[in-house]
């Protein structure tokens, strides 16, 4: 991985983020926001939950959602987490492919992930067919691995690409 500081919007003073740094933020944020492309190619951006594990940020969606679909015809995402504050905080951007997660073992330790970061509320089963099963029916789980991201450090502003 390559860690690099943009220095054209970045303070004079600043340092590049640490991927530890941003890492942890993306496996801490409460909420996060997926782009997906239409079939049209406009984009779709919506909020969900997810949890970081084994390197990616995982999410699910029913089959029938726009995000669902769009995935089905251009797996390349973006997920973006942060804060509204301007002068203060971390805000982290994910670009990658997603990737659909079917093996039980993995679903289950991102069921596992769900509950220990969102609680019960959240509790998803694992079904025969690779899916998680819950109040809301079937959901597809996709797994997003960084192929590049970006933080962006608020108050000493700084911005730091990381390559993968």
């Amino acid at each position: 991985m390559q860690t690099e500081l943009d220095g054209r919007y970045s303070d004079p003073t600043a340092a590049a983020t640490p991927w530890d740094t941003a890492r942890e933020r993306l496996a801490a944020a409460p909420l996060y926001w997926v782009s997906t492309v239409r079939p049209d190619r406009r984009p779709h951006v919506t909020p969900l939950i997810a949890v970081w594990h084994a390197g990616a940020l995982h999410f699910c969606t029913g089959a029938g959602e726009r995000k669902a679909r769009n995935l089905a015809g251009n797996p390349g995402c973006v997920v973006t987490t942060g804060t509204n504050a301007l002068r203060e905080g971390l805000d982290v951007v994910v670009e990658g492919t997603a990737q659909r997660v079917t093996d039980p073992a993995r679903l289950q330790e991102v069921a596992d992930a769900y509950v220990a970061k969102y609680g019960e509320e959240w509790h998803f089963d694992v079904s025969p067919d690779g899916t998680f099963a819950g109040d809301g029916g079937p959901a597809l789980v996709y797994a997003v691995a960084p192929e590049t991201a970006f933080a962006f450090a608020k108050g000493r502003y700084g911005q730091t690409r990381y390559s993968f």
